[in-house]
């Protein structure tokens, strides 16, 4: 089985003049992959639209109904000052969402070793009932959610090395017993959220993991972290693995203040697929989260993808 891809051109869809989070990311990886040979070796795993009972698991129908309401706008809806949405962004966002449920399902049913989602908008600051930080669904949420209560899973890890906290996620979890949340991020910074003492409440104390690391920390501090965060999720023996991939954190980024390079990425990929196999099935999916240097973006996601499919087994990562 090859390593399954998720992508559809209506992602590009979603667009705001001179905003960052801008469709030209997308086009980036697609043009990395098939530069670096692997765009044909992936397999395609169709994005479909969540439907209301994946989505209702994470967000508050009030604000499914807001996001949908944007369809019918006449021009660019801003939700935040850094978070908008066009009349095509709706369809965008359902389909970033119930595109990765879909890879989750592709992967359970043996359809694919394990899969990328290059989806847009980005999902893991989406709260239940707030857009924020280019976000307007919890992609890698509606997935876990779909995991545990569609699936019967009884144990999820959720990996998430962006360089700033995934508050969405964290919330989404806190109190949930079969998810442990982990996340590597640069502190201070936005949101603002991810401190070490934030740990999970009730049944879920300790299923809140994070590793806030200061500026300017490299990929030793980051590898560090992400195996601390692994050994812990060992002692989980997760059944599924979700990465909230963000390659924000590389050096080159303009948003990060971290000085991670493509091949941190590339071993935090080999560690987490290394621990999969050990727990999981080796069953992983990962979904795109930040990344806003077109270029280093694009020489992080083959990496990834390269890795992912060198411990899964599938092919040679040379």
């Amino acid at each position: 089985m090859a390593v399954g891809i998720v992508w559809d051109d209506r992602f590009l869809a979603h667009a705001a003049p001179r905003h960052v989070e801008r469709p030209e990311r997308l086009t980036a990886i697609r043009d990395a992959l098939q530069h670096a040979g692997w765009w044909d070796r992936l397999t395609p795993i169709a994005a479909r639209p969540a439907d209301d009972a994946d989505l209702l698991r994470v967000h508050a129908q009030a604000h499914v109904d807001r996001v949908r309401a944007t369809a019918a706008a006449s021009g660019v809806v801003w939700f935040d000052a850094d978070t908008y949405a066009c009349p095509a962004s709706a369809e965008a966002a359902l389909l970033a969402a119930g595109g990765v449920c879909a890879a989750v399902d592709a992967v359970l049913a043996g359809e694919a070793s394990a899969a990328f989602c290059a989806v847009r908008p980005p999902g893991h600051h989406a709260c239940r009932n707030r857009a924020m930080g280019f976000c307007l669904f919890n992609n890698v949420a509606v997935a876990a959610r779909r995991l545990l209560d569609v699936h019967g899973l009884g144990r999820v890890l959720i990996l998430d090395w962006d360089v700033h906290h995934g508050n969405g996620t964290q919330e989404a979890f806190y109190t949930e017993p079969r998810v442990l949340y982990v996340s590597t991020h640069q502190w201070p910074h936005y949101p603002g959220t991810g401190l070490e003492d934030e740990t999970g409440e009730g049944e879920a104390v300790g299923l809140t993991v994070n590793y806030p690391l200061p500026s300017r920390a490299g990929n030793a501090e980051f590898l560090d972290a992400i195996d601390d965060g692994l050994a812990r999720a060992a002692a989980f023996a997760p059944e599924f693995v979700l990465i909230s991939a963000g390659f924000d954190g590389h050096r080159d980024d303009p948003l990060s203040g971290l000085r991670l390079s493509e091949s941190a990425f590339a071993e935090a990929t080999r560690r987490a697929c290394t621990l999969a196999r050990e727990t999981a099935g080796g069953r992983v999916v990962s979904t795109l989260e930040g990344g806003y240097d077109a270029d280093a973006l694009g020489r992080s996601v083959v990496a990834h993808v390269a890795a992912l499919a060198e411990v899964s087994g599938t092919v040679s990562a040379s």
